[in-house]
Order: C-alpha cells, then sequence, then structure tokens
C-alpha cells in the first residue's frame, strides 16, 4: 500500500503581502482613531456653551482649557523624551521644534480662540456644521498651497454643503440679526485654521511621531493663549467658579488632551482628507447632545439644511477614499 504524499509544508505570506496587511490593519486603526477623536471633539461646544451661562469669557476658558491640560503634555513630552533617549533616537532639532510650534499656534490656539468666540453667538448645532467643512478646505488649500489637485467633485460638495449652511445661516440671521454674522465669520475662520493645521501637521508627524508632535504643538497653544490673556486681563480672573472650573476641566481633558492625541494618531495612518472626513459623527453627536444637554430646537430647516452638509462633506469623503 503506497503511503499518502506528504502534506506541504505551509508557505509564508510573500513580504508584501505582510506590508499589505499591517498597512490594512493600520489603517482601520487609523479609521477608529479619527472616530473617537471626533466625537471627543464635539463635546467642546457643549461644555463651552455651559460655561458660557456662567458669566465667563472666551479668553478666560481658552486660558483654563489650556492652562489644565498643559501638565498632561508636560508629562507626555517627558515620557516621549525619555523614551527617544532610552531607544538612542535623536531629539529633535530646534528647527523642528520652531515648526511644530507654529502648526500648533495654528490649530489649537488661533483656531480654537476663533471658535470660542464664535460660539458666543451662534448655536453648538450651527457652529459644529461649520466646523464640519474643514475637509473641504483641506483640499482647496492643498491645492492653492501645495499644488494638489481638485476634482470637480469638491466644488459640488463646497456648493451642496454651503447650500446648506446658508439655509441654517439664513433661519438664524432672522431669529438673532447680525450676531449670527459675526459668529459665522469666526467660526469659518476657525475651521480654515484647523484645515491648515490638518495640512502643516501630516509631515510634521511623520517625521517624530504623534506623541512627540502633539506635545509640542500643544505646548506652544498653551503658551499662546497664556500670552494672550495676560495681555488683556489680570491674574485674577482665573478665580472663577466652581461650576466654570469644572467645564475648563472637562473641556481640558475630554475635548483637547485626549481628542489631540487620537488625532494626531489617525494623522500618522491615515490622509488629512480621510480623518477630517470621518467627522461626519461630529456634527451628528453635537447636535444630539444640544437638543438634550442645551435644550437647542432643530427646526425643519436646519434638519434640512444639516442633511445637505452631511451629504456634501459625505459624498466627497466616499468618493475621495475610492
Amino acid at each position: 500500500m503506497e503511503s499518502e504524499p506528504a502534506s506541504p509544508l505551509p508557505t509564508l505570506p510573500a513580504p508584501s503581502a505582510l506590508e499589505a496587511a499591517r498597512l490594512k490593519r493600520e489603517t482601520q486603526i487609523g479609521y477608529v482613531f479619527a472616530a473617537v477623536g471626533a466625537v471627543l471633539f464635539s463635546t467642546k461646544a457643549i461644555f463651552v456653551k455651559l460655561a458660557y451661562a456662567e458669566a465667563v469669557d472666551a479668553e478666560t476658558l481658552l486660558a483654563l482649557r489650556m492652562g489644565l491640560s498643559l501638565p498632561f503634555y508636560l508629562f507626555i513630552g517627558y515620557l516621549a523624551v525619555a523614551d527617544r533617549q532610552k531607544r538612542g533616537v535623536a531629539l529633535p532639532s530646534y528647527r523642528y521644534l520652531l515648526r511644530a510650534s507654529i502648526i500648533g499656534l495654528i490649530g489649537y490656539w488661533v483656531a480654537s480662540y476663533t471658535d470660542f468666540i464664535g460660539l458666543q453667538y451662534i448655536s453648538a448645532q450651527f457652529e459644529r456644521l461649520i466646523l464640519f467643512t474643514y475637509p473641504l478646505f483641506v483640499v482647496i488649500m492643498g491645492a492653492l498651497l501645495f499644488g494638489y489637485r481638485v476634482h470637480s467633485r469638491v466644488i459640488l460638495s463646497v456648493i451642496v454643503s454651503y447650500l446648506g449652511l446658508a439655509l441654517i445661516f439664513g433661519e438664524n440671521f432672522k431669529l438673532e440679526g447680525e450676531n449670527v454674522t459675526l459668529g459665522s465669520a469666526f467660526v469659518l475662520g476657525s475651521a480654515i485654521s484647523f484645515a491648515l493645521y490638518q495640512l502643516l501637521a501630516k509631515n510634521a508627524i511623520a517625521e517624530t511621531g504623534p506623541r512627540m508632535f502633539t506635545c509640542i504643538a500643544m505646548i506652544a497653544a498653551s503658551l499662546g493663549a497664556f500670552v494672550q490673556f495676560g495681555l488683556t486681563h489680570n491674574l485674577s480672573a482665573l478665580a472663577v467658579s466652581p461650576p466654570v472650573l469644572g467645564y475648563g476641566f472637562l473641556i481640558a481633558v475630554f475635548s483637547t488632551v485626549l481628542p489631540s492625541f487620537f488625532m494626531s494618531a489617525a494623522l500618522h495612518r491615515i490622509s488629512a482628507a480621510a480623518n477630517g472626513a470621518i467627522g461626519t459623527l461630529s456634527p451628528l453627536v453635537t447636535i444630539i447632545l444640544a437638543a438634550i444637554v442645551l435644550g437647542e430646537e432643530l427646526s425643519v430647516i436646519a434638519i434640512l439644511g444639516t442633511i445637505l452638509v452631511l451629504a456634501g462633506v459625505g459624498w466627497f469623503t466616499l468618493t475621495s477614499q475610492k
């Protein structure tokens, strides 16, 4: 009786297949990180609105936010430096520190301050929808500044999204007047600043990793907020009420520290456009929280405008990923 032929030994996947599997896994993790970051960021407007109800101004609230978050970034930055020294990896150059600091000032000081000012005049729902259009600015500014190609779908996405914003703006303008114009302009400036941050941060993160970059960027942004507060307020203004201090802590930890690391980790794995586009979750979460926590109403026109904004950016997202 003839023996059966021996079973062939299992063959290992080719290196290219292993690399492809690793990249796919990293991309999926990047999507998860981007989604978590978007959800956490969506809570910021809610906490800011609650803090404003306790009679605090934007400069003081921003200084509290950055001051309460700074110890986390200093500690994590210390660990990142110690880890690099342990592995014999060179520390970032002074040129890199300056570049990362400027990027941080754009993304987490300028964008945050203009957003805080805007929230004094418009609803949390409208604010989040305006910010949600920043992925479109990522592509448009990428074309203007870095020569990226702009597809026709971007133009169509902008038209559809801003048609939705125009509907909501018109309804709010009838109720609130020129304050809506002022608030919308500030939040739009925040969206543009954050889009620029996304474009500039991608390469900077690739050089040192998300942890080191985030700490440098946020420490710089904190210093910017402190200088601004010192030029406009007395130090005694930081003696705020316990509710304001509590909201400042929530903004610092859950709307700043955690999402900033999740976003940087996502940018380390996926493109800026993909990272921004996954932010579709953000306005939806804000709308739900604004209705439940703040009691903001959602009219038929606001619902229609929201659908148009989500459709415009969502369609851009899907076609971009393909």
